[in-house]
């Protein structure tokens, strides 16, 4: 974080600890903070999975599917061809907004004669994105995506169809371990701008009691979760 950044945020909370008439953060109170932040504390995680990696993953496609979403188990071999068969089951176009992610150009788009992939942010007009996750939590069946210029975040709101596509290997236990490889990946007083938790296609229930998908983002979501 850079000097301009600290001074802003010490200024702000400077005016906060005044509004609750508490004085300077200094002494013990500050060396405190200073510690938590150092190393900051685990919280809690839900034991249903705690789990070998292949009983986590499949907590996490039970719960993905719970929450509305499709899920497909498939060998890196096999992720573009899902996909072009995912959009002919469902009557979608066979083109999508990918995101320009090295993740996904290891597998074999080129194979899929009939599928047009244009790398890059969603747009208004685009029914379907692909992008990659950087976890998902078999607590819950969430993904969790993190932006940065092979993510954007567009990708993830605008297109009606979300097609995710998730390794075995980045399926964690809880939200937790997310945090500590977040913290891992980018290191100390470092995040993206944008960190994501998404647990199925977008819905409501706020009209009438009644459940809505589609309501703020994806109206489909298809995870694909590749054994590598």
């Amino acid at each position: 974080m850079s000097d301009t950044a600290n001074a802003a945020r010490a200024q702000v909370l400077d005016g906060i600890r005044r509004s609750l008439r508490r004085g300077p953060l200094a002494g013990p109170a500050r060396e405190a903070v200073e510690a938590r932040l150092a190393a900051p504390v685990r919280g809690p995680s839900v034991a249903r999975a705690r789990l070998p990696q292949p009983q986590k993953v499949a907590l996490f496609c039970q719960w993905a599917e719970t929450n509305n979403a499709t899920v497909a188990r498939v060998a890196p071999t096999e992720v573009a061809a899902e996909v072009s068969a995912y959009l002919a089951r469902n009557n979608l176009p066979a083109q999508a907004a990918m995101a320009p992610s090295p993740l996904l150009d290891r597998y074999d788009w080129a194979s899929q004669k009939m599928l047009a992939l244009r790398r890059g942010r969603g747009e208004g007009d685009d029914q379907v994105s692909i992008t990659g996750a950087f976890a998902g939590i078999a607590e819950t069946g969430t993904l969790v995506t993190v932006s940065g210029p092979d993510h954007p975040v567009s990708l993830n709101l605008l297109p009606d169809t979300h097609v995710v596509v998730v390794r075995e290997d980045d399926i964690v236990a809880g939200y937790e371990d997310v945090w500590a490889r977040l913290r891992e990946r980018y290191g100390k007083d470092v995040l993206p701008r944008t960190v994501n938790t998404i647990t199925g296609p977008s819905r409501t229930g706020d009209i009438e009691q009644a459940m809505e998908l589609g309501a703020h983002g994806p109206r489909r979501m298809h995870v694909l979760v590749v054994h590598e």
